[in-house]
């Protein structure tokens, strides 16, 4: 009795199964992505983590202020990381700091995203003198540092979440306006922007519905390197006294906590925090190497 073999049917590659292959052919930018996931999860569902609230005064005592890493707990628990100087575990602080560094690093890149996006699609499919007076915006934007703007608008709006938040998003918004608007002058004067205004389109509609689909690379690369300097801002920001308040604090703000300490002995303080804000940044900066060789042909190696 024959057998009639059955023909192979090849598994069709999409570009976004495309997509991933070339992005898990890089072990550390995987292990990179698999490590910030691990740090948002552990970020979000810090409550059900950590042994402790650490800014709950009925859970603190002040007799466990500057205890070593390993040191035990009245309630019963170990210090894994030691703590504070106000008796907070350093683990629970960590996690919580992390929230807010975490929720102010991707919430206002997310809103310089879209402010700046709008923006940049405007300016490149108005043309002309819109064009020109966006751009000169843009550059008077960029020639001053970061850090200087960042710092004087939150001289004058003082400490707070939102006011960080802000801040951040007034620094970051020209990035993602003067990406947009060149790689939108190149799909410009391709023919299917042509035809959707030979067809009386909406100009909302091309810009969004044809324009930006196809300026969505280099935006998902600068929107992964800019979580990252925001993160970085947020941390020096709270770090220079003048960043998220006291009872919400970040990162930055419990490496500047333990920054007294560093000489005497009690480098767990601000160590561990630093390493925990280290680790993220560079996480996400491998991601974003990684998604800028993915997404531009010219930068595979």
């Amino acid at each position: 009795m024959s057998t009639t073999a059955l023909p192979v049917v090849a598994r069709e590659e999409t570009p976004f199964r495309r997509f991933v292959a070339e992005f898990a052919a890089s072990r550390v930018a995987l292990a990179a992505l698999v490590l910030f996931v691990l740090i948002g999860l552990a970020a979000i569902f810090a409550p059900f983590i950590v042994p402790q609230n650490p800014y709950d005064l009925a859970q603190l005592d002040i007799m466990d202020g500057r205890l070593p890493p390993g040191s035990a707990s009245a309630a019963g628990y170990t210090y894994i990381l030691g703590t504070d100087d106000q008796g907070r575990d350093m683990f629970s602080g960590i996690l919580y700091g992390l929230r807010i560094s975490l929720g102010v690093g991707v919430g206002s890149a997310l809103i310089a995203c879209v402010f700046g996006t709008a923006l940049g699609l405007f300016a490149a499919y108005a043309g002309g003198r819109t064009d020109a007076a966006i751009m000169r915006l843009v550059d008077l934007q960029l020639s001053f540092p970061s850090i200087l703007v960042a710092l004087m608008i939150l001289a004058m709006l003082g400490k707070g979440v939102m006011n960080v938040v802000l801040a951040l998003v007034i620094v970051e918004w020209a990035y993602y306006t003067r990406t947009v608007r060149a790689s939108a002058l190149v799909e410009r004067r391709r023919e299917y922007i042509e035809a959707a205004e030979c067809l009386a389109l909406p100009k909302h509609r091309i810009m969004f519905r044809h324009l930006l689909p196809n300026c969505l690379p280099p935006l998902i690369v600068i929107g992964t390197q800019q979580v990252a300097r925001a993160i970085a801002l947020e941390a020096t920001l709270s770090f220079l006294g003048l960043g998220v308040p006291i009872t919400e604090p970040s990162l930055g703000l419990l490496i500047a906590n333990g920054y007294q300490y560093m000489l005497s002995g009690k480098y767990w303080i601000s160590f561990y925090p630093g390493i925990a804000l280290l680790v993220t940044i560079v996480a996400i900066n491998l991601v974003g190497d990684q998604l800028r060789d993915v997404l531009n042909p010219r930068l595979q190696r």
